[in-house]
């Protein structure tokens, strides 16, 4: 039988649905409700007023990374990250939001289709500042790469990916070792996100609830 929350609270499927619990971390639940405005929000930011569409998978997906948002802003705050000049990052990043809208009027128009506030979206993007913010202070100081993986990479990727987009000469690895140095790190942060995550999944009993 389908969880529900009713205007009563908990109840059977029987009574009348107004949102379903698709997830729980710990003690705190997920509504689908809750799933679908991440999405419309998703979009905003994207620079889309469109609804857009949300089959099963990306019902999934979107619900997946709410989880992922709620474990890692917990852990910002556990860890103290750094809270410095958050607000002029935020408004920093809404300002990229606002132009990828074709006009002040476009933007302003998503906004009310979203039913929220700038100051609500700013508090979001706070949030993801922080989120990004512990990420690399958690993160980064593990993903060091050495040169012999950047020589690797030079001569097994980025050479041939240069012949198929440009006809001049291939730059010295050392041009390029900054460039290089940073994907290989951003690739192994991403890995150790993933393991981290799966960590705090299994230790904060993180549990999906099928309808």
């Amino acid at each position: 039988m389908a969880l529900v929350i009713t205007a009563c609270g908990i109840a059977s499927a029987a009574t009348e649905t107004l949102d379903r619990v698709v997830a729980s971390v710990g003690n705190v639940a997920i509504t689908k409700s809750e799933v679908e405005s991440e999405h419309r929000l998703e979009l905003f930011l994207q620079g889309s007023a469109a609804a857009g569409s949300l089959d099963g998978a990306a019902f999934e997906r979107v619900r997946d990374r709410l989880i992922e948002q709620k474990l890692l802003a917990d852990e910002a705050e556990a860890e103290g990250v750094d809270r410095s000049d958050i607000m002029e990052a935020a408004k920093q990043a809404l300002g990229e939001v606002r132009r990828q809208y074709s006009s002040e009027e476009a933007f302003q128009t998503a906004l009310r289709a979203l039913r929220t506030t700038e100051e609500r979206i700013l508090s979001r993007l706070q949030v993801q500042v922080l989120t990004l913010r512990l990420i690399d202070q958690r993160l980064r100081p593990a993903a060091w790469v050495e040169r012999p993986e950047i020589e690797a990479y030079y001569t097994g990727t980025f050479v041939s990916e240069f012949h198929r987009q440009n006809s001049g000469p291939v730059p010295p690895v050392d041009e390029v070792e900054p460039q290089i140095r940073e994907i290989l790190v951003q690739k192994k942060v991403d890995q150790l996100l993933a393991n981290w995550l799966a960590e705090l999944k299994a230790g904060r009993r993180v549990r999906i609830h099928s309808f």
